[in-house]
């Protein structure tokens, strides 16, 4: 079966590797590269800057799979899990 990508999959994509971000099933994914906290509180809902690579679905073949990440409390970030998904 081949990798079908999911959000918080961690993968490499031609020399770059991080997060998936964003899916969007039909047209592209985005990997978070790069995260840095912002200097400012001009919308205080956002607390970083994210560094985003896009990858189009006609590249998928491409990244490779390395773990996923999920959350037991949604409320404490740093309560991550890795593990590795069955394909």
């Amino acid at each position: 079966m081949t990798y079908q990508p999911k959000i918080d999959d961690y993968v490499k994509f031609r020399g770059a590797e991080g997060w998936v971000y964003f899916l969007d099933e039909e047209e592209y994914l985005t990997i978070e590269i790069g995260v840095k906290p912002k200097s400012d509180d001009l919308v205080p809902m956002h607390k970083k800057h994210h560094c985003l690579m896009v990858c189009y679905r006609y590249n998928w073949n491409e990244l490779e799979y390395v773990h996923s990440r999920r959350y037991k409390n949604a409320s404490n970030l740093d309560d991550m899990e890795i593990f590795v998904r069955e394909f």
